[in-house]
């Protein structure tokens, strides 16, 4: 368990690396050419890695529903927004609001999809994310 919880940290930093990355980019381009860029190169990444792993086009793939390939489309919205927000907010209240965004996201798919939770914690855990970015921008 302990390395699934380091994964999860470590994965967590390189978002915000890469965010940071981005941000940076769309200062000297724009935040769509900079969502480009990162898909671009995330893809001549992606291509050789998955052809190690097996394939690129796993056999299940033709019977996913039409919006399971939505996520790529969202991708480009997520990245790029990112890129537009830490030169303007900076990244730890990027992150911080980021990461918010996704408590409540993530709170509501397992209220839909009837995941046993307890809801008062998993709301408050999100007031307290939100109170953690309000206090960081105190002052």
């Amino acid at each position: 368990m302990i390395w699934m919880v380091l994964l999860g940290i470590g994965s967590g930093m390189l978002v915000s690396l890469s965010r940071q990355l981005n941000g940076r980019l769309a200062l000297s381009t724009s935040a769509m050419q900079s969502s480009f860029w990162n898909h671009l190169v995330g893809f001549v990444v992606l291509v050789p890695c998955a052809l190690l792993a097996g394939s690129l086009w796993p056999a299940e793939a033709v019977s996913a529903h039409w919006f399971a390939w939505a996520g790529g489309a969202i991708g480009v919205v997520f990245v790029a927004s990112g890129s537009w927000l830490i030169p303007r907010l900076g990244a730890a209240l990027t992150g911080g609001l980021l990461v918010a965004g996704q408590m409540l996201s993530s709170v509501a798919f397992d209220l839909l999809r009837g995941v046993d939770a307890i809801l008062w914690m998993q709301i408050s855990g999100v007031a307290l994310i939100l109170l953690g970015v309000y206090l960081s921008r105190r002052g």
